[in-house]
């Protein structure tokens, strides 16, 4: 109908061809100008704020959650790579939504907020933040009490270390919520003698701010890892990136992102992470198939292949794929996957 009509308005068949080709062409994929002009915008605002602002860039996009590829724990990485300090979640000092305070230069850091406590209530954490501003707690219990938190949130907040002004661990501030019960006409403040319980160790607690937060200020989990992927020959991805085109590599790290796009005949391509940086994989089709059960269940993944570098653009071309979750214990990592 459109080329019809346009021979008729005297134009030829081959200008009025060429027109129909191109508007079909952008009804499959293509942009207005308008609409370049607005990404165009939004992109260099982006890039100016991540450049000159970066607490505020990575402070919102923390309270932008759920969104990307990128969980918190990466964001938190990048900011802290620009230099942004991150200060953990803390019952005294946190808001709801992550906020941005001063260091002690006075530069712009990043305080997280307790939004990023798993399971605590929104209602429960914003009573908090509001009888709080009116007068600073002084204990657990007197929180407990003058923000009506129920034993759920006092639990989801103990095993996230936000007690970590009262309480000098989270297995401190476990007993310490434990032993809270509602107030009655008669009750009386009674200090109480304070156990002597173990300290976690390092990896309990990356195990628990990964359970309870979703992320770790602490040591990333194969920094701990370190000496035994050693031992399996495993290089870091600093070393990988210093490598050549073509030199054969083993690695490992924390799966990020699987995708598979419709576009890429059957590739499927893969982040991983480890204490040093990031990992892209490629995995060829018949690789897939092959290593399946590796690829698709694995939340630490190895690799056997070759590097695949051009410039600055470095990729591992997988020949083999190894699941070393085993090695994580019970540390749960989540990943984004195929979205």
């Amino acid at each position: 109908r459109l080329i019809t009509g346009m021979l008729q308005r005297g134009y030829t068949q081959k200008f009025a061809e060429q027109i129909f080709n191109q508007i079909r062409g952008f009804g499959e994929y293509g942009f207005p100008e308008s609409h370049a002009a607005s990404f165009a915008l939004l992109a260099y605002v982006s890039a100016w704020l991540k450049c000159h602002q970066p607490a505020a860039f990575f402070c919102a996009l923390l309270n932008s959650q759920p969104m990307g590829f990128y969980a918190p724990a990466q964001l938190i990485r990048a900011a802290r790579e620009d230099g942004v300090e991150v200060g953990p979640v803390d019952v005294l000092h946190s808001d709801w939504e992550s906020s941005l305070e001063s260091d002690a230069n006075g530069s712009p850091c990043i305080r997280l907020g307790l939004r990023v406590v798993k399971g605590l209530s929104m209602a429960g954490g914003k009573r908090m933040v509001n009888v709080r501003s009116q007068q600073k707690f002084s204990s657990v219990s007197d929180l407990a009490q003058r923000a009506q938190l129920n034993a759920k949130d006092l639990a989801c907040l103990a095993s996230a270390s936000a007690f970590r002004s009262f309480a000098s661990n989270r297995y401190q501030a476990r007993w310490q919520v434990a032993g809270i019960e509602p107030p009655t006409p008669l009750s009386l403040e009674s200090a109480e003698a304070v156990p002597l319980l173990n300290s976690p160790s390092e990896g309990q607690n990356i195990v628990a701010d990964y359970q309870h937060l979703g992320l770790t200020l602490g040591r990333h989990p194969l920094a701990v890892l370190r000496h035994r992927l050693n031992s399996m020959r495993i290089n870091s991805a600093n070393e990988i990136h210093a490598m050549q085109h073509g030199q054969r590599v083993r690695a490992a790290g924390l799966v990020i992102t699987r995708q598979r796009p419709a576009s890429a005949a059957g590739v499927t391509f893969i982040t991983i992470e480890d204490e040093t940086g990031y990992l892209n994989l490629i995995v060829w089709e018949k690789v897939a198939l092959r290593e399946r059960k590796a690829l698709l269940s694995a939340a630490l993944m190895g690799v056997e292949g070759y590097v695949q570098k051009e410039g600055d653009v470095l990729h591992i071309v997988a020949h083999r794929l190894h699941d070393h979750s085993s090695l994580l214990g019970s540390l749960a990592v989540k990943s984004r996957n195929f979205h």
